[in-house]
């Protein structure tokens, strides 16, 4: 049919990533759409299409597309009919008579003999031609499990090895330096389009000394590892004392009482309020079971002028031994400080945004804090780990000193493109993140890297023998992660016109090798099918499969912008200890001083680094080469019917809003994704609007505020334990704490207002194709 020829030509054509081709693509659509019309008119019956025009192109497609007669009184006239009009028609294209019916035979043998020549010649030189330059490829392999497991199957454990190796071989460079190793191995397997994508953001780095914390009572000076303060213990480790601080921390001097408020829960905060007035003392804070920023919130809130932050042991893997060792956090809710909101680029406006708190904030190990608690160091018994607590009788008096720098750094971004064929406008963005200014936070950046590096060469091999995916896979390798999403965050901000416009996922490759035992998979509910399948087609010839369950809740790392700002769907496939606390969900907010030595020994043979890319090839392949997007609307109703379960707040309104959206993804999964994924119903139109339906299913969750460290996207939950929305279960414990019903009733607006925006957006997705569900009923 004439659309085939549509699409051969724009596959042909170079499509600029930061160009949408929408408008250009439905106007040749419909031009050729005209002209097929015009040609099924009577009179035009000698017309044929050309057979090769009916080629395959990436996936099968009936040549017989379903499409509704169109009555030629609302037909928009085509090109034959505006030469029918033209007053000159017959004099322009009818042949006029001859003069003479005589003929010489001289004439009609030159130009026979001159016909046959130019032939003949013609002959020659296509052949010569054809020979010497070859043309490319006019079609594309299916896209079908087959060709996945082809490309996946070049992904081998020692191939991810020798790039982890490679990346490591110079140590201490800079980020702009691994950012260029980075695109030159990207660059050398074959990828055209790669860029180094710079910006000069304010960072807080460590100042020329430790910090530090003194107990008063005895004047006992101790390093955030817990090690007594001395000439010996800066020089043997100066690196981590540096690092063991809270990046946008206030700074300053604070000498004051020291007040044990454990998680620093609401219940926590409510119970040392009514005893004690904590205004300008320091917390002792464990981190976990919520979110830093939003417990943060709650002490600045409640007076505290400092925060000593530690990790509780029984809260650890017992495989795990990090009892004296300090970490680094960011305060950073995400992107650059001086620019919130917009893209740091030359010009911009800079804030002045040294701190991000009024809290002067320090991690320190759980020896100082054991130290400090005054208990013995043992507090593991051989059945149960027991939990550390201050005891009730005596104060402590510390002295928190912390001087950190805030100064300008240029971080780098690596971003490579492989354009799709069908929909170029359309981008896959896959992310891993390099090295930040410092070595602190170990290696566990080069094991990202080399997994997206080692799918990108297994990619390209298929590539160079001539086969594309059909929309745009865009590879993105993130600086200034460590300190609040930096890279990611400017970026997107920089492009978020055309982001929000063209990105249908993000696949996230942030620290995907954390642990051993466990696999990870966390999606978006659009997501959790295909992250479940990816599985199982993964294991077939494996012995054992694991067994894991996926679910959609709150992650580190750089999806953090594409969910919270752009409600794009995202996945994330990741290797973890065993959790052994409830409370043990958020440590990765945490960055401990692992060495590189450690990746290794969690994974010797890399096969846990094999597996997480294949998952992650997998589930990328079948979102940028599936002519329909594989994005499930119903899992999102259902979703939203589970955070609703169990509430004790009677809400009827949001109840039967949850029912009808139930009610129209059901409709809409049945009526509309069925069908276009049968080859003889995938007419390209059709396709086309109902992916862009698919694409922005999620963008309807996204709540204008949420508190500190909480996701706009109310899809996603806190953790595993919790299933309600994290804004009504944030807002039920503000009612606790100050005694007003005034922040559930606006949680609740939020929560009603994202429900009844799908069920607006669903139905309109439905509306769309109107006339396709009248013919069927």
């Amino acid at each position: 049919m004439a659309y085939h020829k549509v699409t051969a030509d724009q596959r042909a054509q170079g499509h600029s990533p930061y160009l949408d081709s929408d408008d250009l693509q439905a106007t040749a659509l419909d031009l050729e759409w005209d002209m097929e019309k015009e040609l099924e008119e009577p009179g035009f019956d000698h017309f044929r299409l050309d057979g090769a025009v009916q080629r395959q192109l990436g996936h099968s497609q009936s040549p017989d597309f379903d499409l509704e007669p169109i009555q030629p009184s609302s037909s928009p006239k085509g090109r034959f009919q505006r030469l029918q009009e033209d007053p000159d028609y017959v004099s322009h294209y009818m042949r006029q008579a001859p003069k003479s019916n005589r003929c010489s035979f001289f004439q009609i043998l030159k130009v026979f003999c001159t016909a046959l020549i130019v032939f003949i010649f013609g002959i020659v030189v296509g052949y010569y031609a054809r020979k010497k330059c070859p043309s490319p490829p006019t079609s594309q392999e299916p896209n079908n499990p087959h060709l996945y497991h082809e490309i996946l199957k070049e992904i081998k454990a020692e191939n991810i090895q020798q790039i982890y190796r490679d990346l490591l071989r110079s140590p201490r460079e800079d980020d702009v330096d691994i950012a260029m190793k980075i695109l030159v191995q990207w660059t050398s397997q074959g990828l055209e389009d790669v860029r180094l994508v710079n910006y000069s953001v304010l960072l807080d780095l460590p100042g020329s000394s430790s910090n530090t914390v003194t107990l008063k009572n005895n004047d006992e000076c101790f390093y955030p590892s817990g090690q007594r303060c001395n000439r010996e213990t800066k020089m043997l480790r100066s690196q981590d004392l540096l690092y063991s601080y809270a990046a946008y921390s206030a700074k300053g001097a604070l000498e004051a009482e020291l007040v044990d408020v454990q998680y620093g829960t609401v219940e926590d905060l409510i119970r040392i309020q009514a005893t004690t007035n904590v205004t300008k003392k320091v917390a002792l804070l464990k981190l976990g079971q919520s979110p830093l920023l939003y417990k943060l919130s709650l002490l600045e809130d409640a007076g505290f002028g400092g925060v000593l932050l530690y990790i509780d042991p029984c809260d650890l893997p017992k495989t795990t031994d990090l009892a004296d060792k300090a970490f680094m956090v960011s305060l950073n809710s995400g992107g650059d400080p001086s620019t919130p909101g917009y893209a740091s680029i030359d010009g911009s406006y800079r804030q002045n945004r040294p701190n991000l708190t009024t809290l002067l904030v320090q991690p320190i190990s759980a020896l100082l804090a054991k130290k400090l608690v005054s208990l013995p160091e043992d507090t593991v018994q051989k059945d149960r780990c027991i939990p550390l607590q201050m005891p009730a009788a005596g104060k402590k008096i510390i002295s928190l000193n912390i001087q950190s720098v805030t100064t300008y750094k240029t971080i780098s971004n690596v971003i490579g493109y492989l354009k799709g064929t069908v929909f170029p406008d359309r981008y896959v963005v896959i992310g891993s993140h390099h090295s930040s200014l410092n070595t602190y936070g170990g290696q566990e950046w080069a094991s990202s890297t080399a997994i997206i590096t080692a799918f990108l060469q297994a990619l390209m091999l298929k590539v160079k023998r001539g086969w594309r995916p059909d929309r745009t896979i865009v590879f993105c390798s993130w600086g200034g992660t460590s300190f609040g999403n930096i890279g990611s965050y400017e970026w997107a901000e920089d492009l978020k016109r055309v982001l929000q416009r063209n990105v249908v996922a993000y696949v996230s490759l942030h620290n995907p090798v954390r642990g051993n035992t466990t696999l990870h998979p966390v999606a978006s509910p659009s997501l959790q099918q295909l992250a479940a399948e990816s599985q199982s087609f993964n294991c077939v010839e494996k012995t054992r499969c694991p067994g894991s369950n996926v679910s959609s809740v709150q992650i580190q790392g750089d999806s953090d912008y594409f969910i919270n700002h752009l409600g794009v769907p995202a996945t994330q496939f990741s290797y973890e200890d065993i959790k052994t606390s409830e409370n043990s969900s958020f440590l990765s907010e945490a960055l401990f001083p692992v060495h590189k030595t450690k990746t290794e020994e969690l994974d010797p043979s890399f096969s846990l680094h094999e597996t997480i890319a294949k998952l992650t090839g997998q589930v990328t392949l079948q979102i940028a080469s599936e002519p329909v997007l594989p994005f499930s609307a119903l899992d999102i109703a259902l979703e939203v019917q589970n955070s609703l379960k169990g509430d004790d707040i009677d809400i009827p309104q949001l109840l039967a809003l949850a029912s009808q959206l139930r009610d129209t993804a059901e409709l809409f999964q049945s009526d509309e994704m069925r069908p276009a994924n049968d080859p003889k119903e995938r007419a390209p139109v059709r396709v086309r609007m109902l992916n862009d339906v698919l694409q922005s299913l999620e963008k309807s969750f996204l709540v204008h505020r949420a508190p500190p460290g909480l996701y706009r996207n109310i899809l996603y939950r806190l953790d595993e334990r919790t299933s309600q929305f994290s804004v009504l279960l944030e807002a039920r414990e503000h009612c606790k704490l100050h005694l007003s019903n005034e922040t559930m009733q606006a949680a609740l607006s939020e929560v009603l207002n994202s429900i009844s925006s799908a069920q607006v957006y669903f139905k309109a997705g439905l509306d769309v194709f109107e006339s396709t569900l009248a013919g069927k009923k």
